[in-house]
């Protein structure tokens, strides 16, 4: 009864294998080059020049260093906080966690 049994779960599995569709045989594989969209696409790529870098718009040409955590009304209204703590609490340690090592300051 059990090689009985063992027999026919092994065909369910070997008829299951065999039933499956060959690699690439898929439509999710399968690369569509004929449509009209896919044309367009294609046109739309072979016009543009090849080989050439765009200049980056913006401050980011002009400036040397994008810093904006340490610019702007935020980062003044933040600094005044951490004054007014520092000044309500003269003699307590100041906290160590914070910034990198080669923050402007750190020791």
């Amino acid at each position: 009864m059990s090689k009985l049994l063992a027999a026919m779960i092994a065909s369910l599995f070997a008829v299951g294998a065999s039933a499956q569709n060959p690699p690439g045989t898929t439509s999710q594989e399968q690369v569509i080059t004929n449509s009209k969209p896919q044309q367009r696409a294609q046109a739309k790529d072979d016009a543009k020049p090849h080989g050439m870098v765009k200049k980056p718009t913006g401050d980011e040409a002009m400036s040397a260093q994008s810093d904006a955590v340490a610019t702007g009304k935020s980062a003044a209204a933040g600094q005044s906080r951490v004054e007014a703590r520092d000044e309500r609490h003269p003699n307590r340690k100041p906290s160590k966690q914070g910034g990198t090592p080669d923050m402007p300051g750190a020791k």
